[in-house]
């Protein structure tokens, strides 16, 4: 246990297997237990210089999800920090963009307790800066892993003190003054909380249980029981056999739409009146122009597996487009490094200047609700979006390899050459033409290969999905 004194000596722990690219994840208690979560807490405090005496701000704000392990982590986690000298301010259970909110408003680094789409068993810490900054690999959370496996230093100094702090109400009211929704027409919207965290905040900032105003909004709830367990389906709506119930549901309520969350509900999808799932693409979209009328000339993020729509849709409302590698780190760091507005990646995630540059499903919610809500009476969310509806997508498609680099370069040197057909190693490969492309990613952590392909017709994404298929898969194991 990490002291006022120093570590003590444990057996050696995998931490790579558990601290990753961009968070701590991993099976409870195998994988990840109070023990580590105590450690990491104390290293934060080093690593950030969170301590007042050191010119930090003295404290970090603590959520955590649903999930049953979440208690015993959590207090083992402000046991390591307040044993630094450090507070600790919980605020309870909270969505994952909740906790942003509160390192946002309160001006203090956070930890989430989550595994956000993960299966019961596992848990997790998404740490962030003052400000909802993300702490990946390059940004702290290496230099917290070498602290955990070399041991902590000795602190002698008086310990620091947990308070609780309840946020929801402020984070609704928040989310409500970024997008409007008092003058909306009336809208039938089915929710699947997935018995995540969605359950909790989906009331507070859609309906009145923060005791806001009442919406024009039918909501109609599905899976919002909190339960880590998730006795009805995994909690990831990227997967298409977790959004049926929803889309079932949505046809049988004749719902103007419907919307899934994650387990950690910063992700949001989207249903149309029809149950057929609206690409995140297609989401980037409509809120890059609604964003850019508020925001003349300003730039979108958006990341490489994004469609083409997107840029285009970008460029026709005079904004400027920059395309950057998939993942938050690289999405955060370039709105920063650009002044960007707001960005959006393939995988549900959508992040906003107005919101610390952090993620949020449910305001990006809101901003599809508020969009829907402005049309004339009888329109249709299909066709709302249909102007973002302009190609044809395979969807990603994975492939186990036994080497995806030789995998990779087979197909770069398949399309090496060919006329019109240009290639980028931006993040995996990127090969394009005028009328299709696509990419081919590896994973962070399997022996896989992600393929996402693009055309203006079936045919033609049809016909490159398998020949580049058939080079991936003829290299297999």
């Amino acid at each position: 246990m990490a002291t006022g004194h120093g570590s003590e000596a444990r057996p050696p722990r995998n931490l790579d297997a558990v601290i990753k690219a961009y968070d701590v994840r991993g099976v409870v208690p195998d994988q990840f237990d109070s023990d580590l979560a105590r450690d990491v807490g104390a290293a934060l405090v080093e690593v950030l210089g969170v301590r007042a005496s050191d010119g930090g701000p003295g404290a970090v704000v603590v959520a955590q999800d649903m999930r049953p392990s979440g208690d015993a982590l959590v207090e083992a986690f402000a046991e390591g920090v307040t044993s630094r000298g450090c507070d600790v301010v919980r605020i309870g259970l909270a969505s994952t963009d909740g906790l942003y909110f509160a390192s946002g408003v309160l001006e203090l680094p956070g930890a989430m307790f989550t595994a956000s789409h993960n299966p019961a068993r596992y848990n997790g810490i998404k740490l962030c800066r003052v400000g909802a900054a993300p702490v990946g690999q390059d940004t702290g959370l290496r230099q917290i892993r070498d602290l955990v496996e070399s041991g902590l230093p000795s602190f002698d100094g008086e310990p620091g003190v947990v308070t609780e702090s309840d946020m929801l109400a402020r984070y609704a009211g928040y989310l409500r003054d970024l997008v409007d929704l008092r003058r909306s027409r009336p809208l039938t919207v089915v929710v699947d909380a997935g018995n995540g965290m969605a359950g909790l905040t989906v009331p507070a900032v859609l309906g009145t249980a923060a005791g806001l105003p009442e919406l024009p909004l039918r909501i109609v709830p599905m899976y919002f029981e909190l339960d880590g367990t998730f006795p009805h389906h995994e909690a990831n709506p990227i997967e298409p056999e977790n959004l049926r119930d929803l889309q079932a549901a949505v046809m049988a309520q004749g719902a103007d739409l419907g919307l899934a969350f994650d387990g950690d509900a910063d992700r949001c999808f989207v249903v149309d009146e029809h149950g057929h799932a609206v690409t995140p693409s297609a989401v980037t979209a409509l809120i890059a122009q609604r964003e850019l009328a508020k925001h003349p000339g300003a730039t979108i993020i958006y990341n490489c597996i994004s469609s083409r729509t997107v840029p285009e849709v970008i460029a026709e409302n005079g904004g400027v487009g920059e395309r950057t590698r998939v993942g938050h780190s690289f999405i955060k760091a370039r709105m920063a490094e650009t002044g960007a507005i707001f960005g959006g990646e393939h995988s549900g995630h959508f992040y906003f200047t107005d919101f610390w540059r952090a993620d949020s499903g449910m305001l990006a919610a809101l901003h599809v609700l508020a969009a829907l809500g402005e049309t004339p009476e009888g329109t249709t969310l299909s066709q709302m979006l249909a102007p973002y509806d302009r190609y044809i997508v395979s969807g990603e498609i994975n492939s186990e390899v036994a080497d995806p680099a030789a995998a990779t370069a087979l197909v770069a040197r398949t399309y090496d050459g060919r006329t019109g057909i240009t290639q980028d190693r931006l993040d995996g490969l990127t090969v394009a033409a005028p009328e299709w492309w696509f990419n081919l990613r590896p994973s962070n952590t399997e022996p896989l290969l992600r393929l996402n392909v693009e055309a203006r017709d079936a045919e033609t994404m049809e016909a490159i999905r398998d020949e580049v298929l058939a080079l991936v898969r003829g290299t297999s194991a």
